[in-house]
């Protein structure tokens, strides 16, 4: 079955965002992102929509008839942002990093075991399902797989409509006519209310997703890889379709993909996590432009270049090893064991995420393109 089309916008559909080969923008208030697209700058001075503060999650692991703790999985192991009102957050990394389990406990849809998570000023950390659930209208998820998050035995009405169930809010006209008015936003036919998601293609059931987080207009949707299940010209559709719902209903995003050139497209700020840390923290033009992190480095030369003279003349950097279990993660930096520049420093102790310039955060005792912050360590 055929995707069907996003209808034209305002802003011109952007095909190589997806196919990796986007460009570099700037991002003053009214300047064009990377494809053209035009994108707002989050006013100066706000206050932040979202504060993750120290968010950790550590998976118990439990043996024996008495099922005793005899270790933990430290998917998240202390992080800390911000997001501004308005403003996209791309968070970026390699498979089992902890993206995705950090989208899921700043939506409250697991327990964090340490730090603090505020949304508008209100810590929400620990809050109870009830207490929880108002906020729900605020704060949606739009989920990895278009196959799986939507169920079989609904229908497209039901699936759409449900926050509104569940929320107790009627809006006008209805909710099968504010459905409707939903699924054409995102591209769907309004017809297309009564029937089941195993009739439509991948990008559709993925648009009926976002539709799902968009039905109760709330202020911060966690997009968990929203475009990696789908094929490289639908994820193109799909990614433009967010920057117009944004634009639209002013909605801020935070981001979890492994594409770079979709991140690059798509973002106003980029954190690199590494093994359950953020090791970098950065607006887009400056991270793609001079990386702080040897890490957010050798990621960048994995991006594909088209251009054949280009691609000769950039370095292309391969790391060796595996990346460390999470069980036990090394001592010091964590990326020490596959760094170039390591030296006793990075093995023992740990660096803190430092501000080294003007927009740019890393956590590296040796970082690129910025003084060395343990000069004296060359062992």
């Amino acid at each position: 079955m055929k995707d069907e089309a996003v209808p034209e916008t305002k802003a011109d559909k952007v095909t190589d965002a997806a196919a990796g080969t986007a460009a570099g923008g700037g991002v003053p208030t009214t300047d064009p992102a990377p494809g053209g697209r035009l994108r707002k700058k989050p006013a100066a001075g706000a206050e932040p929509l979202l504060r993750v503060s120290g968010l950790a999650k550590h998976f118990p692991i439990r043996k024996g008839l008495l099922q005793r703790q005899v270790g933990a999985v430290q998917a998240v192991d202390g992080i800390d942002f911000e997001v501004l009102p308005g403003e996209t957050l791309g968070v970026v990394g390699e498979s089992g990093c902890g993206k995705s389990t950090m989208g899921r406990l700043i939506t409250r849809l697991l327990e964090p075991t340490g730090g603090t998570v505020e949304f508008q000023g209100r810590d929400i950390t620990h809050l109870s399902t009830g207490r929880m659930r108002p906020l729900r209208r605020d704060v949606q998820m739009i989920f990895q797989d278009p196959y799986s998050s939507l169920n079989p035995r609904h229908t497209v009405g039901t699936i759409v409509g449900a926050p509104f169930k569940l929320q107790n809010v009627t809006p006008e006209g209805g909710v099968k006519r504010a459905v409707q008015g939903i699924l054409e936003r995102v591209g769907l036919n309004p017809e297309h209310y009564n029937r089941y998601p195993h009739e439509f293609s991948g990008g559709q059931r993925q648009r009926i997703g976002i539709a799902r987080a968009l039905a109760l207009q709330p202020k911060l949707i966690v997009a968990d890889e929203p475009v990696s299940a789908l094929d490289v010209s639908i994820q193109a559709q799909v990614v433009n379709l967010l920057d117009d719902l944004q634009q639209e209903f002013g909605l801020t995003y935070v981001i979890i993909a492994h594409d770079l050139s979709v991140v690059r497209h798509v973002s106003d700020r980029i954190a690199v996590m590494y093994l359950g840390k953020v090791v970098e923290l950065a607006d887009r033009d400056s991270l793609y432009r001079a990386p702080l992190h040897p890490y957010t480095k050798a990621l960048m030369s994995a991006v594909p270049v088209p251009d054949t003279k280009r691609r000769q003349q950039r370095e292309r950097i391969l790391l060796k090893g595996d990346v460390p279990s999470p069980i036990a993660p090394p001592a010091g930096c964590r990326f020490h064991t596959r760094c170039w520049k390591a030296t006793e420093v990075c093995r023992t102790k740990e660096p803190p995420l430092l501000e080294l310039k003007p927009g740019q955060r890393t956590a590296c005792w040796h970082p690129e393109n910025a003084p060395d912050q343990a000069p004296d360590d060359t062992k």
